[in-house]
């Protein structure tokens, strides 16, 4: 893979006081960081949320849902105690958040997007040194992003965390058929949430089953979330804990301007058409791989072969009993406890 070349990026730099004045030389800086950077990158202008600990200058790099999610959204309980210990970096991605630009579907690639996230990584070394080590986690879309960027160039990386990560949306259709009509069953037995239950049936006899739809899929991805709503009613995961997005981080036209523009440049070269999982082989850095037993977004058949497939020799798979597509929001504790028991053991 060609490596990302430093001079193809420029950085802007936003400073909310005079921390970025001092943060190389006053170490004393770096424990209680709560600072915004932007990554000015081919056409985009990227916020950087950059919090927590840093004294040891180690960064976990966070690549949040979507596309067209938001950095600031891993934010609550799970997140608050990484941050104690180490640096987190909530990024809101090209088309994402509060990002910035002027780009169209000729520009945006899920491989540009993977070299924002390496500009990323030289922007935090210019700032707060060449020392600096970073660990990089993507949830759910950032499923995909992570190991595209770790393609691209994974020395940067001490290590990679995929919580309930799409690394295969190309067939993830037809794997929410299978796994619904799986799930399905095995709640009716229960005689959990039947007529809901039932009505997913009456769904899928409506979708398309030999061809990728983008509608479709549409349905098929809100049905997940309902399920999970219908598996949290039935006390089977926990309902979410304090955290996520606040109104007042983000501008809202903005982030909703950002959303649909980026979903429609990206969908369809994502969905139906995009898999790593034969190259996920080629990623050899220590891998912790993070699932909720009830994903039914991207559902547990996909961190199996998530793990089966990375090259790492040193890896490991969890999963959550009681947790959907969000185990840092529904079993914070432990989910805090595995991501800073993994970067203790490999920083």
């Amino acid at each position: 893979m060609k490596q990302f070349v430093t001079h193809n990026f420029k950085i802007m730099v936003l400073a909310m006081a005079t921390l970025f004045v001092n943060s190389c030389s006053n170490e004393h800086t770096l424990n209680n960081l709560d600072a915004t950077v932007f990554v000015r990158h081919k056409g985009a202008d990227m916020p950087a949320y950059i919090k927590g600990n840093a004294n040891e200058k180690i960064f976990l790099i966070t690549l949040h849902g979507g596309p067209g999610g938001a950095g600031l959204g891993f934010q609550g309980n799970a997140f608050d105690r990484i941050e104690d210990n180490y640096g987190v970096v909530y990024f809101d991605q090209r088309g994402s958040g509060m990002s910035q630009g002027s780009y169209s579907e000729d520009e945006v690639t899920i491989d540009l997007m993977a070299e924002d996230v390496l500009a990323l990584v030289k922007v935090i070394q210019r700032i707060y040194g060449n020392d600096s080590r970073f660990f990089l986690l993507g949830h759910s879309w950032g499923g995909a992003l992570g190991p595209a960027t770790l393609l691209k160039d994974q020395s940067a990386f001490l290590g990679w965390i995929n919580v309930d990560g799409s690394h295969n949306p190309r067939d993830l259709y037809f794997e929410y058929i299978k796994n619904f009509e799986r799930v399905a069953a095995v709640q009716i037995e229960l005689e959990n949430s039947v007529s809901f239950w039932e009505s997913v049936y009456e769904e899928l006899d409506k979708i398309d089953r030999n061809t990728v739809s983008l509608d479709d899929f549409a349905i098929l991805n809100s049905l997940a979330f309902n399920a999970e709503d219908s598996l949290k009613n039935d006390n089977l995961i926990n309902g979410p804990e304090n955290g996520g997005i606040r109104v007042s981080d983000y501008n809202l036209l903005t982030f909703v301007w950002n959303l649909l523009k980026i979903q429609s440049i990206l969908d369809e070269d994502i969905i139906g058409e995009l898999s790593y999982t034969e190259q996920l082989s080629a990623i050899r850095i220590p891998s912790l791989v993070l699932w909720g037993r009830y994903d039914m977004v991207v559902p547990e058949f996909y961190a199996q072969e998530a793990f089966d497939n990375l090259g790492s020799n040193e890896k490991k798979l969890v999963f959550f009993e009681r947790s959907g597509h969000s185990p840092m929001s529904t079993e914070p504790d432990r989910f805090a406890e595995e991501v800073i028991q993994f970067i203790n053991q490999n920083k």
